[in-house]
């Protein structure tokens, strides 16, 4: 038997419609803060993550699925999403769009060769967001409150964000002599890759998951005490819209990030759940005003945040958050004869057409075995279906938790149907999607009439 490869998951069944009604919640908050869609390639030129991540870095030395194709060139299954988009927004000259800043949001698959454990695997599935083109401190703290509302929205408590400054150029370069300065004395004391770091990057000696709990990490200068005025003023306003904005904060100065490119605003999310792991981080970010410059395109200021949905997924199971999925159907088709079976498929896909989620017999079950099936599906309603009955121009209806029957001529099929699901949901639907003529709206709704997702 073959199985899946370490690292990767099948997803179906209940666990799908969480992660599908995780990922309707994203685009609807994406909407509300006029975030586009983008889908870049799984695969991108390995050069394009060793020049944006970092040589130096975990992800580009010990983590990317790297291979050569037929053509010989070098290509890497994507490990995270920023680059491929900073990529696209170089490739298609974003820059020059009328609209200003480019906003955009991804949701795909990620590829990493690490040890799989809960909440990180191989194969993960990571939502982010990039903003491009504005460097105003504002809309740091609408990216950062773009990831705290979804997550509050599908009802995770105890959110914080931790977040912290590496300064521009200048302020980091300052802060890389007094690195060099303080851990060459302890270099013994260092794991091997923070060795390295000490002559290439050591503010990601910061960062190191080995060396993390050593008593001279603990007592490392911060950064932000090494800031230049313009780089803290810059911070400053950055926790002023945050104040501004009601989101709650904690200036972190251990949080620096695990990829190069970052500069100025960095921050995690975390969530207070018991046994979590990873310091219940469930995402974060940065700015990165250098990166589109660096991958070849214009000078372009840029901040993102991304988080792992698997790993949300997990923290909604371990806080026994349950989601409002809906599991059943709107209404079963049943019938005996050949006659009923041919008016069954084009009564089912009408319904369908119009909005409803219909179901009908596929196994040649008689009307016992389907009355089972219909609890099964936990469908609403049962049409049962009756040659005499339809020679009279009539079908009956049968409410499947009331057990009330009618009979409904048949051109008021819909009507009667829209008009009986209605009870089963809130009838004025505020919720701003578009929907079909005859089309019964399935989103779920506060008494305020904002939409509960």
């Amino acid at each position: 038997m073959i199985i899946k490869q370490k690292g990767c998951h099948d997803i179906y069944g209940l666990e799908a419609k969480k992660w599908n009604y995780v990922s309707q919640v994203i685009d609807a908050v994406c909407e509300r803060y006029h975030y586009d869609f983008i889908r870049t390639p799984i695969f991108e030129a390995s050069e394009l993550f060793h020049r944006s991540i970092g040589e130096e870095t975990d992800v580009v030395r010990k983590e990317m699925y790297d291979f050569k194709d037929k053509g010989n060139r070098d290509i890497t299954l994507r490990p995270e999403g920023t680059a491929g988009v900073i990529r696209s927004y170089i490739e298609n000259k974003m820059y020059g769009d009328s609209v200003q800043p480019v906003k955009l949001y991804y949701n795909g698959t990620m590829y990493r060769y690490e040890r799989p454990q809960s909440g990180r695997d191989r194969e993960l599935t990571q939502f982010g967001v990039e903003v491009l083109g504005s460097d105003d401190p504002m809309i740091d703290a609408e990216v950062i409150s773009l990831a705290v509302n979804i997550y509050k929205i599908l009802g995770l408590k105890g959110i914080k964000v931790n977040i912290n400054s590496l300064g521009d150029q200048e302020s980091r370069d300052n802060y890389r002599k007094v690195l060099i300065d303080y851990f060459t004395p302890y270099v013994n004391e260092l794991c091997e890759d923070c060795k390295i770091r000490l002559e290439k990057n050591p503010l990601r000696i910061l960062d190191c998951k080995i060396d993390c709990q050593l008593e001279i990490m603990k007592n490392a200068p911060i950064i932000v005490d090494y800031l230049n005025e313009e780089s803290k003023k810059r911070f400053l306003a950055v926790q002023k819209y945050l104040d501004l904005l009601d989101i709650e904060y904690e200036v972190n100065p251990s949080i620096v990030r695990g990829l190069d490119y970052y500069n100025h605003t960095v921050f995690e999310i975390e969530a207070d759940i018991e046994d979590f792991g990873s310091q219940n981080v469930l995402g974060g970010g940065g700015r990165y005003n250098h990166l589109v410059s660096q991958l070849g395109g214009p000078e372009t200021p840029g901040i993102g945040f991304a988080m792992g949905i698997g790993r949300l997924i997990l923290a909604l199971e371990k806080e026994e958050i349950q989601l409002p999925i809906e599991e059943g159907i709107d209404v079963f088709v049943m019938y005996v004869s050949d006659t009923e079976k041919e008016y069954a498929v084009t009564l089912v896909q009408e319904l369908r057409m119009n909005g409803f989620k219909a179901e009908t017999e596929y196994m040649n079950r008689g009307l016992k075995g389907q009355f089972k099936q219909a609890d099964r599906l936990k469908s609403k309603f049962l049409i049962l279906l009756n040659d005499e009955e339809l020679k009279e121009n009539q079908i009956k209806i049968k409410n499947n938790q009331t057990k009330e029957e009618n009979f409904i001529e048949l051109d008021y099929i819909l009507y009667y149907l829209d008009e009986q699901l209605s009870s089963f949901e809130e009838s004025d639907c505020n919720c701003g999607h578009h929907h079909e003529e005859g089309h019964h709206c399935h989103c779920q709704h506060k008494d305020d009439g904002e939409i509960n997702f």
